[in-house]
């Protein structure tokens, strides 16, 4: 069985408890998703499930080779999401089979990777948390980096320096978030906390599994 799918993240909420308290959380359109092909050790040295994300928006402007590979092995039209999910040889997942929501169950821990929000650039205080220095009158360094290295020895600036520089636009995985609740009919899957990205973007989800 494919241990996880793909989805779309739709915004955030919170769930009240029986006591009262408030738990935020994280409402998330997890599939519909289709095999569209089966990778085996045989053939291609690994074993995995090549799944694709069904939108009700069809896809413009696809090429001829990626519309072919998916009416070769699952005859169904393309999508915008293609991924691939790891199973054993013995599993017996084919090309069009549906993989839904329901594989996953209330109070279960998933790990969820997107893209995080791109931030533009950013200084080493915003980017890399630097305290910066005094705030007090007469000061004349607030922001700034600081020394980023000896003039002497050795003479130059070493590999993965903190620095200013591009912040966000990178993949982000946020593991053992818990599953506050399934919906299988509207394809909903709500976890407990935040996932990375804006909303309507894309998100791997998939059972933790460290």
């Amino acid at each position: 069985m494919v241990e996880g799918l793909i989805g779309q993240k739709v915004g955030m909420t919170q769930v009240f408890n029986d006591d009262g308290s408030v738990t935020p959380a994280t409402i998330l359109r997890a599939g519909p998703c289709v095999v569209v092909q089966r990778k085996t050790t045989e053939r291609d040295g690994y074993s995995a499930a090549q799944i694709a994300y069904v939108e009700t928006k069809p896809v413009r402007h696809v090429t001829k080779p990626v519309a072919g590979h998916y009416k070769k092995h699952a005859n169904i039209p393309p999508a915008r999401m293609l991924r691939e999910f790891p199973i054993g040889d013995a599993d017996q997942t084919n090309p069009g089979d549906s993989v839904l929501v329901t594989i996953f169950s209330k109070d279960e821990k998933v790990d969820v990777i997107g893209i995080s929000k791109g931030r533009g650039f950013a200084g080493v205080v915003r980017r890399h948390h630097f305290h910066g220095g005094a705030a007090s009158h007469g000061s004349m360094f607030h922001r700034a980096p600081g020394s980023i290295g000896s003039s002497a020895y050795p003479s130059r600036v070493l590999k993965g320096m903190k620095a200013a520089g591009h912040l966000g636009n990178s993949r982000v995985t946020v593991r053992h978030l818990k599953v506050l609740h399934v919906d299988p009919d509207a394809h909903m899957l709500v976890v407990k906390g935040a996932v990375p990205g804006r909303n309507g973007g894309y998100l791997i989800i998939r059972r933790t599994g460290k």
